[in-house]
């Protein structure tokens, strides 16, 4: 099939790279977001999926909406069969979904119609899930609502990250797309209806979600730091400045007030509603990560002081 690739950050790559790579297939264009201030010197860079399509030798299309009148014209001028589609952020309207003859398929990372939205990988974790995985669906009006091509399943380790998670998935992923990519082609799949059971929502984590409430019990708040690891990234504050907070390990004891930091020889810990968490990396304002035993040396943290 001829095959455009729609997607925008580093999870997108490797669909892109096994779509590429495949014998059965031509991608014959990239579209992604337009490029973007990004880094601390806000410098204006191209996203990793127009990177690898530039590098390939694949036109890159970026339209500031895929609803523009130029975009679907030049779409329709590529004769695409279809368009495979991994975190492009950004709407398809109606006029979009129908110029590929089979449309737009989404490998949306969940087991639908579990985790429908822009988080399903931070959800999954803040839920405490065992297992999840990724989804290749036909996109349709509704939210990650269309009938599914095929899953993958995943485990989600004790102590994932989002990050790490998104990782393994994007990979995992990638052969999925690439297999109904050939299904489509061949005519051997056939996408099934989303059941109108177990349907949860992920909405985008926002700065404010990543906000650490010690009042909460131990499992939720250390689960909370690995959903919003990398990004947004998890933070409280100490002494009215935010700190910004690695992955947590959990303790067995209950000793301390929520909030409260004790602070040990060769470890930090803070209290919970339940049990006790020792800090990992953190990171004060205008500094690197540090380990939170060197932070607590800088601090000079006395008794009974606080994280909020």
């Amino acid at each position: 099939m001829r095959i455009a690739f729609a997607g925008t950050p580093a999870p997108a790559v490797p669909s892109l790279q096994a779509l590429l790579d495949s014998p059965h297939h031509e991608v014959v264009a990239a579209i992604t977001r337009p490029p973007a201030p990004a880094g601390r010197g806000r410098k204006t860079v191209e996203s990793p999926v127009a990177a690898l399509a530039a590098a390939a030798g694949r036109p890159v299309l970026t339209p500031a909406k895929a609803g523009d009148p130029e975009f679907l014209a030049r779409l329709a001028e590529l004769d695409v069969d279809c368009c495979a589609v991994v975190a492009y952020g950004a709407l398809l309207p109606p006029s979009a979904l129908a110029v590929p003859r089979h449309g737009w398929v989404n490998l949306h990372f969940s087991l639908l119609p579990a985790w429908r939205g822009a988080a399903p990988v931070q959800h999954a974790i803040l839920a405490g899930d065992d297992v999840t995985g990724a989804s290749t669906f036909l996109i349709e009006a509704g939210l990650d609502t269309g009938p599914v091509y095929g899953v993958v399943t995943e485990t989600i380790r004790p102590d994932d990250t989002a990050g790490d998670l998104l990782e393994r998935l994007s990979v995992s992923g990638a052969g999925l797309l690439a297999a109904t990519m050939d299904g489509i082609a061949d005519g051997s799949l056939v996408a099934v209806p989303q059941s109108g059971d177990g349907v949860s929502l992920a909405p985008k984590i926002t700065v404010e979600d990543a906000r650490i409430d010690w009042n909460q019990p131990g499992r939720p708040v250390e689960r909370r730091v690995r959903a919003c690891t990398p990004s947004p990234g998890a933070w409280t504050t100490f002494r009215a400045e935010r700190l910004k907070l690695g992955p947590l390990k959990l303790r067995g004891s209950n000793d301390l007030a929520p909030g409260e930091v004790r602070v040990g020889r060769s470890d930090v810990v803070v209290g919970t509603a339940s049990l006790d968490l020792q800090l990992g990396l953190v990171q004060p304002p205008g500094k690197r990560p540090m380990s939170a035993a060197d932070w607590a040396r800088g601090a000079r943290i006395e008794p009974g002081e606080r994280l909020a």
